[in-house]
């Protein structure tokens, strides 16, 4: 169940419709329609947006409240909701059910005493309980004084691109408040993806002959399963080093040590041959067993049969079929691609910071995807104390778990985040928009109007980027859906209350 929380104070705005006076009519009088309130809240699980009749005591005010789970900027679709609005020791209060539309709640409040107030949304569903509070509510006793007081806190923006709530509902869209974060040096390097020497076997040929592939063919990326023959090594029609010969040799050398051996067993008995003698043909019994069995073990008609000791892919295939090699060389590696190496080096001047790297952020060449080290449940696996002879930079290794299919052997973009000393502004990355090498982020007025702001960046670790100038704490920028928003700035005017019930 969702927790009650006690939650933040509301903010509020001030939203006027300019209504062209009819032929005769006062210019300065006022229509109690024409202004209307704009209350913006958040607590830890919701977004409130309500537009309301500015409040006149004994006077009906209609409130209009769109309810987003911050979660994933979606309408709040079911559940019921209370309304109070409190004024010193007095109030009213009104409960509705369910939303004349989806995400959105329909009041009608006539308050009961003037002066300053505040409104609290009771929120109730399937998730539990939750609580938001808009504090500075005043009640005017006349209605004058109140049109009057809300045009002098209007906030318009000319240029402000209008995306209501409707249309933001419709889409992958979210917001986020800016904060003051730590946020230290950001090393970019490029990784190539390898296979975890302890996710990797090796297989070597224990004898020399002639490889011989079993049935399929086998090449790089082949599956292959624990105790299944790969292929075989032949020393037959060999001259020397001819493993069948070899063979033969000890299953003979075997079975006479062992005849011998019961034979002196039983002279020994009766005291004929001396007990060194028995103890000599004890040894070299038990020398051509181990040598038999360990070729008997591993050969079967002479061959050498290669199996493979894990489950997992052919990670690297060193031989070809019909190819001799020799005892110690390298068949082929088999992987289990479970766990993976980021190799990565990076020049000599950041030497100082890998001491003090906390996290890295993997991008993948093929899809643009992003994911934190802690998404792959990856860590720090080493850095260099020295450079690398071969092109004087510093290795750096990473270990991860393959659980976003990354392919060994392919390169990936790597971002080491060090930690920082200075609190920095930073946005996430999808929330630039980049024009003429300019870039900009939509600041958000209401959460139906933005302002389009130009930003200066500096670095960036790939999912989140440093803003040097052009944003402050507090305000909420679009974090996702930004280039959609500015698509509907080109689509033509909108009506900000279009979709709305009223």
């Amino acid at each position: 169940m969702m927790k009650k929380f006690i939650f933040f104070t509301g903010m509020l705005a001030i939203m006027f419709s300019a209504c062209q006076p009819n032929a005769g009519s006062d210019q300065n009088a006022h229509d109690h329609g024409d202004v209307k309130l704009q209350l913006i809240s958040y607590n830890q699980d919701y977004e409130l947006f309500a537009e309301a009749d500015p409040f006149v005591l004994d006077q009906s005010s209609a409130i209009l409240a769109h309810l987003t789970f911050l979660e994933n900027f979606k309408p709040l679709d079911n559940g019921s909701i209370t309304l109070s609005l409190i004024v010193g020791s007095k109030g009213i209060r009104q409960t509705i059910d369910e939303p004349v539309r989806s995400g959105i709640y329909s009041f009608s409040m006539v308050p009961v005493a003037p002066g300053s107030g505040k409104l609290i949304f009771d929120i109730k569903n399937a998730k539990g309980e939750s609580k938001i509070i808009v504090e500075d509510i005043y009640v005017y006793s006349d209605t004058h004084d109140a049109i009057h007081e809300a045009e002098e806190q209007l906030l318009s923006d000319p240029n402000g691109i209008v995306f209501t709530k409707e249309q933001s509902w419709k889409v992958d869209f979210s917001t986020i408040e800016i904060a003051m974060e730590d946020f230290g040096q950001v090393i970019k390097t490029a990784a190539i993806i390898r296979p975890s020497q302890s996710d990797k076997v090796s297989i070597v040929a224990r004898t020399g002959g002639i490889v011989v592939l079993a049935g399929d063919n086998i090449f790089e990326g082949t599956a292959v399963r624990a105790g299944v023959e790969l292929f075989s090594i032949s020393g037959a029609g060999l001259a020397g080093d001819n493993s069948h010969v070899r063979f033969v040799e000890a299953k003979n050398n075997f079975e006479e040590s062992e005849a011998n051996y019961e034979r002196m067993k039983i002279l020994a008995e009766d005291k004929i041959v001396s007990e060194s003698d028995l103890l000599e043909a004890k040894r070299n019994y038990e020398t051509s067993k181990v040598v038999y069995e360990n070729l008997r073990d591993n050969f079967s008609g002479g061959e050498q049969i290669v199996k493979s000791p894990i489950n997992g892919f052919v990670n690297h295939l060193y031989v070809n079929n019909g190819e001799y090699v020799e005892a110690g060389q390298a068949l082929l590696d088999v992987a289990q691609n479970k766990k993976l190496v980021m190799m990565a080096d990076v020049q000599q001047k950041y030497a100082a910071a890998l001491q003090h790297i906390v996290s890295a952020n993997i991008r993948s060449v093929q899809d643009r995807k992003t994911f934190t080290l802690e998404d792959l449940n990856g860590s720090l696996s080493s850095y260099g104390r020295s450079v690398n002879h071969d092109n004087y930079l510093i290795p750096v290794r990473f270990e991860i778990d393959n659980t976003k299919g990354f392919v060994p052997g392919s390169f990936v973009e790597l971002y080491i985040i060090t930690r920082g000393e200075q609190p920095a502004t930073t946005v996430p990355s999808s929330a630039l928009l980049e024009e003429q090498g300019k870039h900009f982020v939509l600041v958000q007025l209401t959460p139906e109007l933005f302002e389009k702001r130009e930003v200066i960046i500096g670095a960036t670790d790939g999912l989140r980027t440093e803003v040097l100038k052009g944003l402050s704490e507090k305000e909420r920028v679009v974090s996702k859906g930004a280039i959609l928003v500015k698509l509907s700035q080109g689509s033509g005017a909108l009506d900000p209350h279009a979709g709305h019930v009223h």
